[in-house]
């Protein structure tokens, strides 16, 4: 008699154990790597493993894409490979409770809510992204100096009037500006070489022709005086 009241409590226990609804797996955690998703979660709840275990399935999906699910998992850390870098993935799990001691009867379970997470770039996608971001910057630095070249030629003339140093005022006329009272004219003249006006003496010989003819030229500039005659005029 007590063995069959124990069969029967034991037999209305494990109808109810099978109808059980089976709710998301908890504490979802996500870490993004290199083109790739490391999922890690938990249970929905403990069962004892001689009676049912717990199988996963992960629905993902590009953002804006086509859903994909892959599984089943029975470890609680999934890894999700071969995705793009630098995509945004949106993800959902899901837990199906497999009845072991009753031949593997799956009663599945709910999703868990939706999370989307950005994979990290690989090193080919840094690889390209340096190489793209050098050529940009060459072109960029190249299409400046090409500019600056032109506005050079084109506006030389500009250019070399605004680098060109404004005439300088003598020491004289800038110490007059400063001090009208000063007698600029008498320093002028003290800095005024007095060779400036120095006059040259010239010998001038004139004779008829025919004495011209007779008389040597070194007698004649002997017997004739100096006269003096500014330097640069006529003859």
């Amino acid at each position: 008699m007590s063995v069959c009241i124990f069969t029967c409590i034991f037999c209305v226990c494990v109808r109810y154990s099978i109808s059980v609804t089976v709710g998301p797996p908890e504490n979802v955690w996500v870490t993004p790597g290199e083109g790739s998703l490391i999922i890690r979660f938990s249970s929905p709840f403990d069962i004892p493993a001689s009676l049912a275990t717990f199988v996963y399935y992960v629905h993902y999906w590009e953002k804006a894409g086509i859903q994909k699910v892959k599984g089943p998992f029975r470890s609680n850390s999934v890894v999700l490979n071969d995705l793009k870098p630098l995509r945004e993935y949106c993800l959902q799990v899901k837990a199906h409770l497999v009845w072991t001691y009753y031949n593997n009867i799956s009663r599945p379970g709910h999703l868990s809510n939706i999370s989307c997470y950005e994979t990290t770039m690989d090193a080919t996608t840094k690889l390209q992204q340096v190489i793209i971001i050098a050529v940009g910057i060459f072109l960029l630095l190249s299409a400046l100096a090409g500019a600056c070249f032109f506005l050079v030629l084109k506006y030389k003339g500009l250019i070399k009037y605004w680098f060109h140093s404004p005439p300088s005022i003598p020491s004289q006329i800038e110490e007059y500006l400063k001090d009208p009272s000063q007698p600029i004219l008498e320093a002028l003249d003290k800095d005024t070489s007095p060779t400036d006006d120095a006059w040259d003496s010239v010998s001038i010989v004139s004779l008829p022709d025919k004495e011209q003819e007779d008389v040597p030229q070194s007698t004649l500039t002997q017997d004739s005086g100096p006269v003096c005659q500014p330097v640069g005029q006529e003859l």
